[in-house]
């Protein structure tokens, strides 16, 4: 929601909201307008300037922002365009995204306001107003997760012959199946937890899905509570076996699931016996699952971050979820026993936790999928695809290549870069950052024989990556006993830069070949996350890149660059200092234009500096996938100022900037979002991009992205996100990350001819 609009509205909590969504459109644009739409949190103030001269209320609040962000996440899952088990998909991120905003935006606002270290937004709204806000909107987000699924997505799922049924609506043959699975499979693993004087209330983990059971001693007639866990390590959804067997199955003629908790619930006899099972509701809690180390403190960090990984499960809950029709005496001890407030709980209809969606959403239909993507070798790098192992060397050493993925392989370029640098005995050295990466990395696994091949091998491995910190513990140890050197970067900063730095022994001397990247070097994501890629050997980038290594890995805090900006010194001054350029630009007569493409934009500096850019007349275009706290259209603050965002089949990552120049960009790709943490609080690394194919490249794929012609949602001045699925005469919109297939497609068809 809008923390305030031109007109001198403010949010708050002080009033009832009143409900804006039609129960016939579940997912209306206009659920975020102002007092003007709907009455939503607000309050009338005053709106003055502070000391920058510019508006007080000019930021949109980055928590609404975000469940704005999830919200479009679900508007493509009710979308009857993209295919169905795509939508299912949908509903299952947006729960996972959901659940990670809880346990550490949500989380972490408690802990402030628990500490009296909360202080008022950006927005203006206090920490108190915030959480309110949260609550009223992700349980009407929540709400219109599960009606969706019920009214749109099941049935539909139902009609292509997929579906989850209850245990009532089983055949008696089936149900004697998945009994004789349960007794085999299930029953050994469960552990029945009672609550009475001799058992205190168990410990719940953090979304795990449980059973809340009351029972009866029919001989004393007293009342007990239970507790069951279901199994996190067994499949949440339980396929029924077709009546033709795996033939009926293979023709998709009915595929039927069961949930798992449905299954132990008609068995809680077998768990419970001699006595009588009167209710069982399923419930699910959400921890806080932040957590900080105080490094400075901390005289080994590997272990210090292990200690408080221990102690992340037993953060307190912060949300529960429990079954719309639960009694009320269950749910009160429930509230009591884990310290929920009320506005913590969230009633929904069964089933919980659509995570589990994602099992259907796996099922081999390509008819109900996206249509089958493999991501292709670049152009560039095409004819070294097949030949040995030092030709993608070779062409970087030749000239840049600049690489999109997934529209661009990662296998045959990012990693085979890497492998072949690990198996070049011209090779000397290889450095690399690793923030993310997937559990059987092949990157890792280069490194690796690179280390015991004898090249000198620095390994910069962030340990403190959220949710990854146990993973990225396991690989660090394994990389230090291979005999690579791991450094966990700078005291106080996470390493978020995704870097590779190859030295290699050529006839000429030492020539270093270098990737800087938007996004992890994990195989995986890069099949799924929308990223660029700089492979170069150019001298200056090599020279920055060894500086910078040295500085993670050593003591050099007056590192200077060339082509790089780095955070936390010279990034947000970098990138306001060419907005200030582009202000002078315009005042010259030479026009102005910044276009940035990032994942966020908060950062208070940046924004204003952006404000007064478009009060200059440069026009400034923000294609931004999640938050957004620029508000823009508003007349004398932001009249040139447009922020779009596209979503889709790949999670757009790449991070852009874009500035006109008079007619000749400066382009820069690189790790940073415009956050604090980012800009502050972390190691991040933007590279300029010289190649004039290469600017050509990235101003074009910016111009697209901000034309209109594509699909897209724009954000209105009063903080409501539009969504724009058809032209002016009403004709759908192409989708862009569909036409970027193609595009790329074309340019390797191209380049074979040539």
């Amino acid at each position: 929601m809008a923390a305030s609009t031109s007109t001198g509205v403010e949010e708050s909590g002080a009033t009832e909201p009143e409900v804006s969504i039609a129960s016939a459109s579940p997912l209306d644009n206009t659920r975020f307008q102002p007092r003007a739409s709907n009455g939503r949190f607000m309050r009338v103030v005053q709106s003055v300037e502070d000391e920058t001269g510019l508006p007080s209320d000019r930021f949109l609040d980055r928590e609404i922002s975000w469940l704005q962000f999830n919200e479009r996440v679900l508007q493509l899952a009710a979308d009857e365009s993209v295919p169905l088990l795509e939508r299912a998909r949908f509903l299952a991120i947006f729960t996972s995204n959901l659940d990670e905003f809880f346990m550490v935006r949500v989380a972490g606002l408690k802990r402030r306001i628990a500490t009296g270290l909360a202080v008022r937004s950006a927005s203006g709204l206090e920490p108190r107003e915030v959480l309110e806000q949260i609550s009223l909107v992700a349980h009407e987000l929540q709400s219109m997760q599960s009606a969706l699924y019920r009214d749109r997505v099941q049935p539909a799922l139902e009609d292509e012959g997929i579906s989850v049924v209850r245990w009532d609506e089983l055949t008696d043959q089936e149900r004697e199946n998945l009994t004789w699975m349960f007794t085999d499979q299930v029953f050994p693993v469960l552990t029945p937890l009672a609550v009475d004087p001799a058992h205190p209330f168990p410990y719940i983990s953090g979304l795990s899905l449980n059973l809340a059971i009351t029972l009866v001693n029919p001989k004393t007639g007293k009342e007990h509570f239970a507790r069951v866990k279901v199994p996190p390590l067994l499949p949440r959804l339980l396929h029924i076996d077709p009546p033709g067997g795996e033939s009926a199955l293979a023709d998709h003629l009915q595929t039927r699931f069961v949930p798992l908790e449905e299954v132990i619930a008609a068995h809680l006899d077998m768990l419970f016996p001699g006595m009588e099972v009167l209710e069982h509701f399923t419930f699910r809690v959400t921890r806080n699952e932040d957590f900080e180390v105080e490094e400075d403190d901390a005289e080994n960090l590997l272990a210090a971050l292990e200690k408080e990984l221990t102690r992340r499960r037993f953060g307190p809950p912060v949300r529960l979820e429990v079954e719309d029709d639960i009694d009320g005496h269950v749910l009160d001890m429930l509230i009591r026993e884990l310290g929920v407030a009320q506005q913590d709980v969230y009633r929904l209809p069964k089933p919980l936790d659509l995570r589990g969606l994602n099992l259907i959403a796996d099922l081999e239909r390509s008819d109900l999928k996206f249509p089958a993507f493999r991501p292709q070798t670049h152009a560039d790098l095409a004819p070294a695809e097949t030949a040995k192992a030092s030709d993608v060397l070779a062409v970087v050493r030749d000239k840049d290549v600049l690489l999109q993925h997934p529209y661009d392989s990662f296998s045959t370029s990012v990693q085979a870069f890497i492998e072949q640098a690990a198996a070049d005995p011209k090779v000397l050295a290889i450095k690399q950052t690793l923030y993310r990466t997937s559990g059987d990395s092949p990157i890792v696994d280069a490194l690796i024989d690179a280390a015991e091949a004898g090249k000198q091998v620095l390994a910069v491995v962030e340990i403190k990556a959220r949710f990854d910190e146990q993973a990225n513990i396991k690989w660090a140890r394994k990389l230090e006993h291979s005999g690579v050197h791991v450094v966990y970067g700078i005291v106080g900063l996470k390493t978020h830069c995704k870097l590779s730095l190859v030295v290699r022994q050529e006839a000429d001397g030492l020539v270093r070949y270098c990737h800087v990247g938007t996004g992890n070097y994990n195989p995986k994501t890069a099949r799924l996350y929308e990223d660029f890629g700089l492979l170069t050997c150019d001298p200056q980038v090599g020279e920055d890149l060894t500086r910078l290594f040295n500085q993670l890995s050593g003591i050099a805090p007056r590192t200077k660059f060339k082509r790089l900006l780095v955070a936390p010194r010279s990034i947000r001054a970098g990138l306001i200092e060419r907005i200030e350029g582009e202000i002078a630009h315009a005042a010259a007569g030479n026009g102005g234009l910044v276009q940035i493409k990032v994942n966020s934009i908060v950062d208070e500096q940046v924004i204003d500096a952006l404000y007064r850019a478009s009060q200059a007349g440069v026009q400034v275009d923000i294609w931004v996938r999640g938050i957004c706290a620029v508000r823009p259209g508003v007349k004398g603050l932001s009249d040139n100022i447009r922020v779009h965002s596209n979503l889709g089949r790949f999670l757009e990552h790449s991070r852009v900037f874009v500035f006109g120049g008079a007619g000749e960009p400066e382009v820069f790709i690189g790790s940073a979002d415009m956050m604090h943490r980012n800009l502050d609080r972390r190691v991040e690394a933007l590279v300029r991009i010289t190649d004039p194919r290469h600017v050509e490249e990235l101003c074009t794929l910016l111009a697209r992205g901000m034309s209109g012609d594509y699909t897209h949602w724009e954000l209105a001045d009063d903080g409501r996100w539009i969504r724009h699925t058809t032209d002016s005469e009403g004709a759908p919109l192409p989708d862009l990350q569909t036409a970027l297939v193609e595009m790329h497609s074309k340019r390797r068809r191209k380049a074979r001819r040539r």
